[in-house]
């Protein structure tokens, strides 16, 4: 079988070095068993200068900055491909021309749900504590005030949770919660309420999510019928302590309107993983308020977490090569309501 590692990377700090990182030498060499990798595909440029190399191409491993072609381009250039094994999370940015083409896809995005939702879980604790504006209060030396804010927080005893979307990270991210005596809402219209039962926790509306819940934590899909959709007709609705965290994506908030809601109610406190665009622009209002908290999207694989992905990829074509189902592929119809 003839293979090839496509990585193109991202315009991103960190990405030096990425594919020993997300494929390690161990997994490296555990696949040339049983694969003959050509040489790296670093950018489209090489497309043409490679074209007969190329069309020998049966399986792609690849990561961040996939080779988003057209079917033409899949065609012409990858006639013989079967599979891609993407070593990252969303498939969203070059998936459906592969598929529409017969191409399998299968992605690493669970692997990417491990710390996408122990970073999510962790704020939602210290958030409850009202840990950022008391270090921050804290650090202005007013004790007196940061412990006042700190006092009046609820604590993760009985507090209501709001979780926007019940997918992959979502449901991660409640199952980590089980260990605190939290009261979880979920807002998610494709989750039955067989599913939400077995969860333990309480569907809802947006409008109830965000008007009863301490914290609001996003993680809905990325597409069209998303973006724009948490704007101040909900922010609006946040209790005077309450916490928006974010590490979906930025598209779907108003940023205006969040920082309308912010500055309404300095009380309240937004943590944001995700903007939109990345990073922020300069002059923006996140970067003077002292109500936002914004970390550079370090919520999902990083460091040693991204060899998980290469090791979930591995897994997935050792089934795909036996005919066996992994769990890990992609079709045209999830690509409708997965992140």
């Amino acid at each position: 079988m003839k293979g090839i590692y496509v990585i193109t990377l991202p315009d991103r700090s960190g990405s030096r070095g990425l594919k020993e990182r997300i494929y390690p030498e161990a997994i490296r060499r555990e696949l040339a068993e049983k694969v003959s990798f050509f040489e790296t595909l670093a950018s489209a440029d090489e497309l043409e200068p490679r074209r007969e190399e190329l069309r020998q191409v049966e399986v792609i491993f690849t990561t961040w900055g996939m080779l988003a072609l057209s079917e033409g381009q899949i065609q012409d250039y990858f006639p013989s491909l079967r599979a891609v094994f993407y070593g990252a999370g969303t498939v969203q940015g070059f998936a459906r021309p592969y598929l529409n083409r017969g191409v399998r896809i299968f992605s690493a995005a669970s692997a990417n749900a491990f710390p996408v939702a122990e970073y999510t879980a962790a704020q939602i604790v210290l958030a409850n504590k009202g840990f950022f504006q008391a270090s921050r209060l804290y650090q202005k030396q007013e004790m007196k005030a940061a412990r006042a804010h700190a006092m009046a927080m609820p604590g993760n005893y009985g507090t209501k949770v709001g979780i926007i979307g019940a997918g992959m990270i979502g449901k991660r991210v409640i199952g980590l919660l089980k260990n605190y005596r939290l009261e979880i809402e979920v807002f998610d219209p494709f989750l039955p309420q067989d599913q939400a039962d077995a969860l333990g926790v309480c569907k809802t509306e947006l409008p109830e999510l965000f008007s009863e819940c301490q914290v609001i934590s996003n993680h809905l899909a990325n597409n069209d019928q998303t973006r724009g959709m948490l704007d101040y007709a909900l922010f609006s609705r946040m209790k005077p302590s309450a916490v928006f965290i974010n590490t979906g994506r930025g598209a779907q908030v108003v940023e205006a309107d969040l920082v309308r809601a912010l500055r309404e109610e300095p009380g309240r406190t937004a943590v944001l993983d995700v903007t939109d665009p990345e990073p922020v622009q300069e002059g923006h209002p996140f970067y003077e308020l002292p109500n936002v908290i914004l970390t550079p999207h370090i919520a999902g694989s990083m460091a040693g977490e991204l060899a998980r992905m290469g090791t979930f990829m591995r897994d997935a074509f050792l089934c795909y090569e036996k005919g066996e189902p992994s769990g890990y592929e992609v079709t045209l119809p999830m690509l409708e309501t997965m992140a």
